[in-house]
């Protein structure tokens, strides 16, 4: 059901206005009980991990680097998912600047319908090298307590993202704007990124090596299979280098599943 205006009224200090509000389709929707997001953020080299445990459940959530690449290095980021889905403007950018059109952009209305450790997630993969987050957005986002944005579309000001130190993952970099190219169809709907479905609510967890979608629906028996996991591969570890045979060692995990 799509939202009904007067359910935004207590966001209206913060929205800009810069979608209609029939295409905002959810504000309050489940989120993951924040202990679990901080146990998920106690694990080192977590998404190779969870990806695993995705596999072994038979759902598709991970996607790697080279597809949704880090644009600052080091970061790694677990939170819930609010969503925004572009498609290509109708018109052309020479005319939109000529009629001043109003652009159609959203996302700080996206931001500003989110929570602290919220993890805005782009689709306009259909866009090609069009940006649809710039510095601007990336302080707002970063002011606003988001806990990093994934893109599955273009991203520019890339000196901007450096110096706000903002976790961003994006499948391109450009200094094409958005405006007058874009425009933004849905906010808080079910979209799909790199081909994973994603929903408001799903968890999203993101460092170096890629990103992975954790459904709403998953997140504790995952949580639960990663720390098995952990455990598994920490006291294999440690039988290698206490100098263990190959025979003991497979006791614990077998060398086919290393």
């Amino acid at each position: 059901m799509l939202m009904k205006v007067d359910e935004l009224n207590k966001y209206e200090k913060k929205l800009m206005g810069l979608i209609p509000p029939e295409r905002i389709q959810k504000v309050d929707f489940p989120r993951p009980p924040k202990e679990l997001v901080e146990a998920f953020k106690e694990f080192e080299g977590l998404t190779p991990t969870v990806s695993d445990v995705l596999d072994s459940l038979g759902i598709k959530g991970a996607i790697s680097a080279s597809r949704l690449k880090p644009v600052v290095k080091g970061k790694k980021i677990v939170g819930p998912a609010i969503t925004i889905r572009y498609i290509p403007e109708s018109i052309t950018p020479d005319y939109g600047y000529l009629q001043k059109e109003r652009a159609k952009l959203a996302d700080r209305d996206v931001y500003a319908l989110g929570e602290e450790g919220d993890v805005p997630v782009f689709d306009a993969k259909s866009l090609g090298d069009v940006s649809v987050q710039g510095g601007m957005s990336t302080l707002v986002a970063q002011k606003w307590g988001m806990a990093g944005n994934i893109v599955d579309g273009g991203v520019r000001d890339i000196d901007t993202i450096y110096k706000l130190d903002y976790p961003v993952w994006s499948t391109g970099q450009t200094p094409i704007t958005g405006k007058y190219r874009v425009e933004a169809m849905e906010i808080n709907g079910p979209i799909t990124i790199a081909d994973v479905r994603v929903n408001p609510g799903d968890l999203i967890i993101a460092d170096d090596s890629g990103v992975v979608v954790v459904p709403f629906e998953k997140i504790e028996v995952v949580l639960e299979k990663t720390k098995e996991a952990v455990k598994k591969e920490d006291e294999v570890l440690k039988l290698f280098e206490s100098g263990a045979s190959i025979e003991e060692i497979s006791k614990i995990l077998p060398p086919s599943k290393w």
